[in-house]
Parts: structure tokens; C-alpha cells; sequence
């Protein structure tokens, strides 16, 4: 069962007019929300982020958190599965053809969920292969919009190489991946990029930020540098499905130093059993 515009209903049953503003110019945002055991993973701090990012485009939010909170409950508990993938999205509505907003619309609210697919062991004990570009997007990847052709384009870009991810550098700076966050790991330090318009600020990258200091690994909040993250010790992706995942190959060559090369590091470990208590603990 998914929820559209106050009803719910077998998403095969479900329309939207074609003049909706999120089909005809991605005029939207979205969030998705891990669920483990139905309990689900920081869901406040989606919601928060789900309300900058309408003030942000200047979407009048539909809910307050509460209703919010409220809708995420009743859709995790319509589905058969335990472990979800809740998706969240609110378009500006429909209107007349004009990319200047509409002086009256109503906010299209979509919500489903899917079975939460998560890493699986062999992947956290391989490693997952990244390949690497210009970060070509617009300036403004702090909003989640539902306006991803950048990112599809670079998502497929590394699966037409058979990697997951594509890892981006924007004046020669780290920023994110396709679908990602990225931290490295140099000399048994954490780093990852400040939060500034030009990374989305992820919830997950907020919780292996809040575990790493928890769990006393160092940890730097900095502008990262291309040269930096080709010669990390470890490299990490963080998302909401894909939870902290180590990259093991980068253009094709390893990741990291000596013996260690080409294989998750000791950091990613320690990080792993942290995030695997925290979920544990919901």
C-alpha cells in the first residue's frame, strides 16, 4: 500500500496529472527513511531535513512533524516486511505550465515503501569498486530534490564500469558520490567535507559522525582534497541503504597501502561494529 494525497491504495491504482510540477520540471523533494524491526533509523532528522529542504524551494510543508511521524508509523506497519525503505516525496503540485511558481497549488504528498536491501557481508568483506569524476551538477546539492538527472547521469557513468558509485571532485575537491557521502581514512584520522551547499547533509553521514566520536576514532570535519582521497588509507560510502560501506577499488586501482591494500581497513571494522550496535539498539 502507498499513501498519495491523503488516501491510501495499491500503488498500481495510483495517479498523478501529467501537469503535476514534479513530473513536468522535478519541481520536488524527497527523503527516505531505513527502518530495521519497524523501528525507524533517525527519522527526525529526515523529517528536519525533508523542512529545509521545501523552505529551501519554498514548498509550503504539507504536515507538521508530528503528522509526519504519524504517516511514517501507519505506512511501516501496512507493509508485510520488517525492514523497510520508506520513500517520501512532495512536489509543488499541479498547475499551469510556467516555470515560475504558481500563485495557488497544492503540494502533491507521495509516500511508499520498499524492502530495505542493505550491503551484504561479502560486500563488507570485499569492498566495493568506485571510479571517479568532475562534480558537473548544479550548486545547490544541499537541497534533496527530486531533480537528479546530475546524479543519475553519474550513477550510471560508474555502472557502465561495473562499479557502485561514482566518486566526485569539484575544483579539486572531494564533494560526494552519486548517490553517497564520502569519508576517507589517512593515518587514522576520519575526514569528511564540511556541510555547504555543495554536498547533500546526510543523515547517515551524521550518524557515523556521531558513532566515530562515540566510539573515540578521530574525526575531521574539512575540505578534502582529490589528492587526499587517492591516497586514503580507507575510503567510505554512507546512505541510508547503503549505511557505511568501504570502498576497495578506485579507478581500478586498490585503495590503500602494503598488505592492506584492496581490502577493508581496520577503521571500517571498528565503524561497522558501531553502526551495527546502534541499529541493534533501536
Amino acid at each position: 500500500m502507498i499513501y498519495l494525497n491523503g488516501q491510501w491504495m495499491p500503488i498500481e491504482e495510483a495517479k498523478v496529472p501529467v501537469l503535476d510540477r514534479g513530473f513536468i520540471f522535478g519541481d520536488g523533494v524527497y527523503e527516505v527513511i531505513p527502518v530495521y524491526r519497524r523501528k525507524p533509523f533517525r527519522a527526525e532528522g529526515h523529517m528536519q531535513r525533508l523542512a529545509r529542504s521545501l523552505a529551501a524551494v519554498e514548498i509550503p510543508n504539507p504536515h507538521p512533524e508530528a503528522r509526519w511521524l504519524e504517516l511514517l508509523a501507519e505506512i511501516v506497519a501496512r507493509q508485510p516486511f520488517a525492514d523497510q525503505a520508506v520513500y517520501f516525496q512532495v512536489t509543488r503540485g499541479v498547475a499551469r505550465r510556467d516555470h515560475a511558481f504558481p500563485k495557488e497549488s497544492t503540494p502533491t504528498v507521495f509516500m511508499m515503501s520498499n524492502p530495505l536491501v542493505t550491503p551484504s557481508d561479502q560486500a563488507y568483506a570485499r569492498g566495493v569498486a568506485c571510479v571517479t569524476a568532475t562534480d558537473n551538477r548544479w550548486l545547490r546539492c544541499d537541497i534533496k530534490s527530486t531533480s537528479l538527472l546530475g546524479n543519475v547521469l553519474m550513477r550510471q557513468y560508474a555502472a557502465d564500469r561495473d562499479a557502485i558509485e561514482t566518486i566526485m571532485f569539484r575544483d579539486g575537491l572531494l564533494t560526494e558520490a552519486s548517490a553517497s557521502n564520502v569519508l576517507i581514512v589517512k593515518g587514522g584520522v576520519i575526514a569528511s567535507p564540511q556541510k555547504d551547499n555543495l554536498i547533500l547533509p546526510g543523515i547517515t553521514l551524521d550518524a557515523t559522525i556521531d558513532l566515530a566520536r562515540e566510539s573515540g576514532l578521530p574525526l575531521e570535519m574539512r575540505p578534502v582534497t582529490e589528492a587526499e582521497v587517492r591516497d586514503a588509507d580507507e575510503i567510505w560510502l554512507s546512505s541510508s541503504t547503503k549505511e557505511v560501506l568501504p570502498v576497495t577499488q578506485l579507478d581500478g586501482k586498490p585503495v590503500g597501502h602494503g598488505d592492506g591494500a584492496g581490502r577493508p581497513g581496520p577503521m571500517m571494522a571498528r565503524m561497522r561494529a558501531a553502526y551495527q550496535a546502534a541499529k541493534a539498539a533501536l
